[in-house]
């Protein structure tokens, strides 16, 4: 799993145990980078991260090498043996990252070669750093995109079961933020479940363009070794190799591919968090949020903030950022690899950070959510909710829809009037109200108060995705079997 890094530990601008390394490019400079450049172009803080994935695939590299006779199988158990060690150092926090070695590559295998010698050197035979971490950051985002795919089930098994105990609580439906129609608080959640299903299959898209393997491509060209790309694959779990070594190493589409998914799913968890603060506020008095998920004012004793909600809210704004700046990052820059590409990383890194941070975190909000279905009905009371089911009762009587729509319009404004809500009118003063519309007040008879009701509002739409409590029922049993 790709959990969030730990602290990483003091950069030294020389390993531990050894003097400065000559760069791996020396040999052509006359004079040595500056540390202001050192420090400007180093990575390491951050790409430690990928450790685990760039010893990996370094092992499936030196096995393919070893298997086509391309180094000894000596200098793989050594290779083997080396990387063990280095594993268990960086899992103990006892590896001395580097900043004269610039990256989370070039840090490994100068301690690879400290520890095992030449084998060690050999290790880079047939690859560039442009394939190696073009390889590394996938086979890290593929371990992401699983965790993130996971932590949607957990929140849709979450929302489903508040669900399915509100299938038949009546909540104002709302279009421009004024009551427009009744609905089922589980019907109004079964959005969210249904946006979320859309996120995970872009997830679950992404994730299949990603895997791909790019090793091989070495710096922009391929190698003249005669390597085994397949086998690599294989190693590593890929489905299929990059085709083209020019575009294995400078694409990047995979990451803002990724971004685009979270930055949409973050897009609807924060439509679901401004829902949220709305019907937690005083004024509407819809929900309640636990203590744990809200905080206090250090001087009005009497608040309760819904802050998690308003952060995921602010969160999803950085996350955005995070798209904009990868695909700007992208538009510029000429085939093949640029030293630009380096800046993908803490963008990734965040966003993944943030959706499985946010994620978990709803999941757990959502499961403790208290629901104030009294200031639901009432809020129905206010809005003239079941106006439209009243159009359509006089149009199944025979009256035209835009007829019935001018007679309905002016019952509302009567009951606006007596200060009553549509439904408390009597049948004398529908008629009544109805009266200038040629063939309305005929239509009406006593069993209309059965149509305004909310209970016969809400059973009359019992076609699929209404919101009738038993259709809303049977789309909860249809997400659950999806997701196992």
């Amino acid at each position: 799993m790709t959990e969030k890094s730990s602290p990483a530990p003091a950069i030294d601008s020389a390993s531990a145990d050894s003097a400065p390394a000559a760069k791996t490019w020396s040999g052509l400079f006359s004079e040595p980078v500056s540390e202001l450049v050192k420090r400007y172009t180093a990575s390491v803080d951050f790409d430690q991260r990928m450790a685990m994935q760039d010893i990996r695939g370094s092992l499936a590299h030196a096995r393919m090498l070893a298997r086509q006779g391309i180094i000894a199988g000596t200098d793989l158990a050594a290779i083997e043996h080396g990387m063990a060690t280095i594993r268990g150092e960086i899992e103990r926090g006892e590896f001395a990252w580097n900043l004269d070695d610039e990256d989370v590559h070039l840090n490994i295998e100068k301690r690879l070669t400290a520890l095992v010698g030449d084998a060690g050197k050999r290790l880079h035979t047939g690859r560039s750093r442009n394939d190696q971490v073009a390889t590394d950051i996938r086979l890290w985002l593929r371990e992401a995109t699983d965790q993130i795919l996971l932590l949607i089930g957990e929140f849709q098994r979450a929302l489903l079961a508040v669900a399915e105990q509100h299938a038949a609580t009546p909540l104002p439906g709302f279009t421009h933020l004024q009551v427009a129609q009744p609905v089922t608080f589980g019907h109004h959640l079964m959005a969210y479940y249904e946006m979320t299903r859309r996120d995970a299959e872009r997830f679950t898209d992404c994730r299949r363009r990603m895997n791909s393997l790019p090793l091989g491509a070495a710096a922009l060209a391929g190698t003249s070794y005669p390597i085994d790309r397949e086998f690599v694959a294989a190693e590593l779990g890929f489905e299929a190799v990059c085709e083209n070594s020019l575009d294995a190493v400078s694409d990047r589409d995979f990451a803002i591919e990724f971004c685009a998914a979270c930055a949409l799913l973050m897009t609807h968890l924060s439509r679901f968090s401004e829902e949220l603060i709305l019907w937690m506020s005083p004024r509407v008095g819809f929900i309640v949020l636990l203590d744990r998920y809200c905080t206090g004012s250090s001087i009005m004793p009497q608040k309760k903030n819904p802050d998690v909600p308003e952060l995921v809210r602010g969160k999803t704004g950085r996350i955005n950022g995070h798209l904009v700046a990868l695909l700007t990052l992208m538009k510029g820059q000429p085939l093949a690899y640029n030293k630009d590409n380096q800046e993908d990383k803490e963008p990734l890194f965040d966003a993944a950070d943030t959706v499985i941070d946010t994620l978990r975190i709803y999941a757990e909000m959502i499961a403790g959510i208290h629901v104030r279905a009294d200031n639901m009905l009432a809020a129905l009371s206010q809005g003239h909710a079941t106006a439209t089911d009243l159009a359509d009762y006089l149009v199944k009587r025979g009256l035209p829809f835009r007829d019935a729509h001018e007679a309905v319009a002016r019952a509302v404004r009567a009951a606006r009037e007596l200060g009553k809500d549509l439904p408390a009118l009597t049948l004398d003063e529908l008629k009544a109200a109805m009266a200038a519309v040629p063939g309305a007040a005929s239509r009406l008879d006593g069993d209309v108060f059965t149509v305004l009701s909310i209970a016969g509002s809400l059973a009359s739409r019992a076609h699929i995705g209404g919101t009738a409590p038993d259709t809303v029922r049977a789309a909860i049993a249809r997400a659950r079997a999806r997701l196992g």
